[in-house]
């Protein structure tokens, strides 16, 4: 195995592969507030145009809601072009609906499914 030379900087962008941040655990804050910390050191740190999601797992995707007291810091990380995809099988578990997320927040059907076709489409995956 050898080290990759950043010397010269990031690899160039492949707008077909990126970093898929998986968080998943309890509705603190804590979790979802690193996640997208990690998200946004990815942003600035790789190629521009590498595309970066935050998928939120668990009872954590309540912290994705309208009301959220992170609503703040999710705006911050979607203006930073990090999608923000919540579980849709989590969102039924805390009764939930897609259209009580934040404004710009996603979801997907299945996030164990999501992230499996990342990972096979060649994104990087991270969990926290």
């Amino acid at each position: 195995m050898t080290d990759t030379d950043f010397s010269k900087g990031p690899p160039e962008a492949d707008a077909s592969r990126g970093v898929v941040v998986h968080c998943v655990g309890p509705a603190e804050s804590a979790g979802l507030i690193g996640a997208l910390r990690s998200a946004a050191n990815a942003v600035a740190a790789l190629a521009p145009g590498v595309p970066v999601e935050v998928v939120v797992q668990g009872p954590g995707v309540g912290l994705l809601a309208i009301e959220s007291t992170l609503g703040e810091s999710i705006s911050e990380a979607l203006g930073q072009g990090i999608r923000v995809l919540a579980c849709g099988n989590s969102l039924r578990s805390v009764d939930l609906a897609p259209g009580q997320l934040l404004p710009g927040v996603g979801s997907v059907p299945a996030a164990i499914a999501h992230l499996a076709t990342r990972q096979w489409e060649g994104w990087a995956y991270i969990r926290l």
